[in-house]
């Protein structure tokens, strides 16, 4: 697990290492200039390097880095402090530029001689190293404020910040390093990542003396005359992710039973009734579903009064992990969220932002301009977890939040998100930590997508066909 941090907290931490733990502020700004210094040469043998200064600390841990490059042989150094405005300088070609303009306290909008000197330097060709964020950055929603400097690299003092990696975050970090100084960082209520460490405990060697009785079993709900290749990608996520799982089904729609037998032998196949491909409230074929530890449910089912009074019966009857995902939630926005409350079971929903949108009546600006606290507050209104999907996941069960940062743009596609659920349905039937093992599902999701060939031909079936080198690599 990893810690990411807001602004505030990385205040504190750092008043807490001055005050209290006696470390002062000029070595701490020491420790950082060479953090810096040390991620530059371990990429570089020499080059032209300016060294871009500006107020306060991190122009502080500009002149630290300035001048530990200058005593390396092989780097030529030059320095600019953007106060003066003078900025002929950048007239000469460099090979890095480090910025050390702002840090993560700028707090508005940035103007005048400091939004010309980070045109200077996203225009300038060299490559571009900047001090715990990007200058122009904000730190908490990974907004550029005007402008921001566009990095190559990142270095990250002590901890990530979250801007590092919420919308428009990464496409201006570049590649993001931590460098750990010394500040001392206490307390549970920040935001975190599980690794690939935290994942690997999830595929312990098998014994050799078992069955399949032994493991889990996952049922995958949906499908309708309109929508039937949603169910096939979660059902063959399900087949494809070889986690262990003893028994994987499909449920769909009595009508179709005939279009779907065949596609994936491996899962056993059940029905509910409906009309005309939609299904309807069936009681007795949602009871047998009871006996599976996790259920996905949602996915191409279409909309209606029906599908939300079968959404009501398995949460007030089912006792295991439910997934709720793409029609069921829009079922729920319609006819009501407060069914939520009345549950059973451990619930997951899985909007998107257009998703969630409709079940908070939030505008997707605000949403996305303050999304771990909006699916905080939904998680913790409605006792569900939430996996509230972009480019970078939130999941929070309204108490503990982690960031998703796994995944590429190429999955921005039709079918990611069914995928997904199936996914993480498989992985709940593990019956490990709720909270974890969703975390788990959308990284080994998102590393799986990373395994692609380029991101423009990439499709939800290649993430499926990527699952086992994953598993393989955990």
């Amino acid at each position: 697990m990893e810690r990411i941090l807001t602004v505030e907290q990385m205040k504190s931490a750092d008043k807490y290492t001055i005050n209290d733990l006696g470390i002062s502020e000029q070595e701490l700004i020491e420790r950082a200039g060479l953090a810096v210094a040390s991620e530059i040469t371990r990429r570089f043998k020499g080059g032209r390097v300016l060294v871009c200064i500006g107020k306060g600390n991190n122009g502080e841990d500009g002149k630290v880095v300035a001048r530990v490059l200058s005593s390396i042989h092989g780097f030529s150094v030059s320095t600019l402090t953007v106060s003066n405005g003078i900025f002929k300088m950048f007239e000469n070609k460099f090979d890095i530029i480090v910025d050390c303009i702002f840090g993560t306290g700028l707090n508005k909008a940035v103007e005048g001689k400091y939004y010309q000197a980070i045109e200077y330097i996203n225009n300038s060709g060299a490559f571009v190293v900047s001090c715990d964020i990007p200058s122009g950055l904000n730190a908490d929603n990974g907004y550029p404020m005007g402008i921001s400097v566009k990095a190559n690299l990142t270095v990250a003092i002590q901890e990530y910040k979250v801007g590092h990696f919420i919308n428009d975050g990464q496409d201006y970090c570049g590649q993001t390093v931590v460098k750990d100084i010394g500040i001392s960082i206490w307390g549970e209520d920040y935001v975190r990542r599980v690794t690939k460490e935290d994942a690997q405990k999830y595929f312990p060697p098998l014994k050799r003396n078992v069955h399949k009785g032994c493991f889990g079993k996952t049922v995958v709900v949906g499908g309708s005359k309109a929508y039937s290749g949603s169910i096939i990608l979660s059902k063959n996520a399900l087949c494809a992710l070889k986690t262990g799982n003893g028994y994987s089904a499909v449920c769909v729609p009595d009508s179709l039973f005939n279009a779907y037998v065949g596609i994936a032998p491996e899962c056993l196949i059940h029905t509910l009734k409906d009309k005309d491909g939609s299904i309807v409230f069936d009681k007795d074929g949602l009871d047998k579903l009871f006996a599976y530890d996790s259920i996905a449910f949602g996915m191409g089912i279409g909309v209606s009064e029906e599908i939300y009074k079968s959404i009501g019966y398995i949460l007030k009857n089912y006792k295991g992990n439910l997934v709720l995902d793409a029609d069921a939630l829009n079922t729920v926005a319609k006819y009501g969220k407060d069914i939520l409350l009345d549950k059973a079971c451990k619930v997951l929903i899985t909007p998107h932002i257009g998703e969630f949108s409709r079940l908070t009546g939030l505008n997707k600006e605000e949403i996305l301009s303050n999304a771990i606290n909006s699916a905080k507050s939904f998680a913790n209104e409605y006792k569900v977890t939430v996996l509230l999907k972009n480019a970078v996941s939130v999941i929070t069960d309204g108490e503990t939040v982690y960031l998703n940062t796994y995944g590429c743009s190429g999955m921005a596609k039709a079918g990611s998100g069914d995928v997904l659920s199936g996914l993480t349905a498989g992985i709940l039937s593990k019956k490990r930590d709720f909270l974890e093992s969703v975390c788990v599902s959308a990284m080994i999701f998102g590393l799986a997508g990373s395994k692609r060939e380029n991101d423009y031909t990439l499709t939800a079936s290649d993430v499926i066909e990527n699952l086992p080198k994953v598993i393989n690599d955990l």
